[in-house]
């Protein structure tokens, strides 16, 4: 980022905190829609049992992180809504256990409900708001959760700055707070930094 004559400032303003979960039943499939849920998984003591199941996913680099430690993913996309739509669709007679964290999005669990597909959850980790107020005006902001634009908020306002966001759900968070949003192409880290040089250097 040097290269591109930026100064950066980065904070966590969420911290994701693991739980200690007792899993008492599985179904067919399992899903996952963050690194943050593998991780948490990975440490459970029944670990070389929920390997045995194969997986959904949202996000390549939660793909990533299941492939890394021997789990078979057999479907992903970059949004639930996506995988929402797959599952439905294409495997409606299976079951399905969602490991999530305390802070999610409905949409996912809904569809499935509606199409009366069976689903248990299990939350793994709890997803920490840690706002703080900054000192400066940025001339712009980049968010990579709906958490994180919820925390900055509650200590700072949005006037001008240019808002940078991972994705779509990130994006609708902003949706009533400014009009300067800018969506990365694909829902990473680095598309998004990409979006905030490539607008700066027009």
């Amino acid at each position: 980022m040097l290269s591109a004559n930026f100064t950066i400032f980065e904070e966590d303003f969420i911290s994701i905190q693991r739980k200690i979960f007792e899993i008492d039943s599985m179904n067919d499939y399992l899903i996952f829609t963050s690194q943050n849920a593998v991780e948490s998984v990975l440490r459970n003591n029944k670990i070389a049992e929920i390997k045995t199941k194969k997986c959904f996913c949202v996000g390549e680099k939660t793909k990533a992180i299941l492939k890394q430690n021997d789990f078979q993913v057999i479907e992903y996309s970059d949004y639930a809504a996506e995988l929402a739509s797959i599952i439905c669709n294409q495997y409606s007679k299976n079951s399905f256990t969602f490991f999530c964290g305390t802070i999610r999005r409905d949409v996912l669990p809904e569809a499935l409900q509606l199409a009366k597909i069976k689903l248990n959850e299990f939350e793994v980790y709890e997803t920490l708001l840690t706002s703080y107020k900054i000192d400066f005006v940025p001339n712009g902001i980049l968010f990579f959760s709906p958490s994180a634009v919820e925390s900055y908020l509650q200590e700072n306002k949005i006037e001008d700055e240019i808002c940078f966001c991972i994705g779509n759900t990130t994006a609708e968070a902003l949706k009533y707070v400014t009009p300067n949003i800018i969506i990365a192409n694909q829902p990473n880290i680095e598309n998004t930094t990409m979006k905030s040089i490539e607008y700066y250097r027009q």
